[in-house]
């Protein structure tokens, strides 16, 4: 890297292109509007699910990659849209439902906020003193383990949102199960089969396929209820997204603060990841890209955006294109902007039928718990021990029964207890290796 607090980017049009080379301009456009197409799937999914309007978000994740780079200054190529560590914590502290209008969203943003400065201020400590206490405090064994509970914690969610249940109809219908399961097979195949690039796009053309089976079903055939088009031609070409002002409430922070340290766990490794990518040792800025991930989460939830994280969707358009020049991230957050400016963009998000939306939860749920399984893996986490198999299966029940804890006044439900609990066990539980008193823990053949 060149110094000044921005890299200058020197120009290089084949081979792998480094944080600190570019394109010419019309492939650096091209390769932008790419990292939207990544991003776009998972960053309006979050907000629906969670019942916040979907443009707000968009345009926040612009505003949030724009934050990301300036504070890290231009040297960590990474795109930040809306994280699904909050999605749990968020339906319990407002009492919403999936898909639905959440009626509580200021509460939620006031909880967001507190996330983003207990995560800002891990940055600083991050920064002052180096990044070891953090891979000491939270190891892969620890970090695999929060990470499967988010995705266990959520699973009612997704099954609930897959069987079409509302509150004015508890059994669900066979019609919107089949439909989950279309999005589901469609998902899956995209991912398996699609050619080159159309691979990393799942979520986003998996839905598109769950979403015209469902017009099919609905409209066409008459087996559920229609999708109403009328908003989208009622809407505008643009506009200004409904910010909403945060209230700061001690269940709601007490309850969403907690995700800051998931934050931390996913923004290490998804910085390790883009270090081995490229090369390049970013070490050095993972006390800025935690600040910079925290201050754009205070932002997006000061005016009524979902909590931001870095997107692991678009490291896999990283790896397949070679392309890290961090310039085309800027070309991303723009187009982004113009996105959230829309509102008939908005309105024809929020046609997408509740099933379709618990099809996708069911994957993206299921692979945030699988991604536990290859962080283990990948760091040869021995399970002979029973420091790490107790650490591991407390945190793993506690996230999938969704246990809340209760002390001096703060809850923290099945993700923040998890999250505590696996880190509290693992390091009151050091000492030896223990092999031989891993078999008394082991269950019985």
């Amino acid at each position: 890297m060149k110094n000044g607090f921005l890299p200058r980017w020197t120009l290089k049009t084949e081979g792998i292109i480094l944080p600190d080379e570019r394109l010419p301009t019309g492939q650096t456009i091209v390769a932008g509007v790419q990292h939207v197409v990544a991003m776009f799937g998972s960053t309006a999914l979050a907000p629906i699910l969670m019942g916040f309007d979907p443009n707000v978000s968009i345009f926040f994740s612009g505003v949030a990659t724009l934050l990301f780079f300036i504070i890290v200054g231009g040297r960590v190529p990474s795109y930040l849209g809306s994280s699904f560590a909050f999605i749990g914590p968020v339906l319990v502290a407002t009492g919403a439902t999936v898909g639905s209008p959440n009626p509580n969203i200021p509460i939620a943003l006031g909880g967001i906020i507190a996330a983003g400065v207990l995560y800002a201020l891990i940055g600083i400590i991050v920064q002052m003193a180096g990044y070891r206490w953090v891979e000491k405090l939270m190891p892969p064994v620890v970090t695999g383990a929060i990470v499967a509970a988010i995705g266990l914690v959520l699973a009612p969610i997704a099954i609930n949102s897959a069987s079409g249940i509302t509150p004015d109809n508890a059994a669900g219908t066979s019609f919107a199960r089949w439909i989950s399961i279309l999005t589901v097979l469609a998902v899956g195949f995209v991912a398996v089969y699609a050619p080159g690039i159309w691979r990393r796009l799942p979520v986003l053309l998996g839905g598109a396929g769950g979403y015209l089976a469902y017009y099919i079903g609905a409209n066409v055939l008459g087996y559920g209820q229609a999708i109403d088009f009328t908003k989208i031609g009622e809407a505008a070409w643009f506009g200004l997204p409904h910010f909403q002002s945060p209230v700061f409430t001690v269940q709601g922070m007490s309850l969403i603060a907690p995700v800051a340290i998931i934050l931390v766990a996913e923004n290490l490794g998804h910085i390790k990841a883009i270090s081995a990518m490229t090369g390049r040792n970013l070490d050095p800025y993972l006390g800025r890209a935690f600040m910079g991930d925290g201050v754009a989460t205070i932002v997006s939830g000061a005016f009524g955006g979902t909590g931001m994280t870095t997107y692991a969707e678009n490291m896999g358009v990283m790896s397949v294109t070679r392309i890290y020049s961090t310039l085309i991230f800027i070309v991303a957050a723009a187009i982004a902007l113009l996105l959230g400016l829309s509102p008939k963009f908005g309105a024809f998000i929020a046609t997408i039928p509740i099933p379709v939306l618990g099809g996708l939860s069911i994957v993206v749920f299921g692979l945030i718990a699988a991604t536990a399984g290859r962080i283990w893996v990948e760091n040869k986490v021995d399970f002979s021990n029973p420091r790490n198999l107790i650490t591991v299966a407390v945190a793993l029940v506690l996230g999938a029964g969704n246990f809340k804890l209760t002390l001096a006044g703060f809850t923290l439900d099945g993700i923040g207890t998890a999250t505590f609990s696996a880190i509290l066990l693992y390091h009151l539980l050091r000492g030896g290796d223990g092999r031989e008193a891993a078999k008394a823990v082991q269950p019985a053949e």
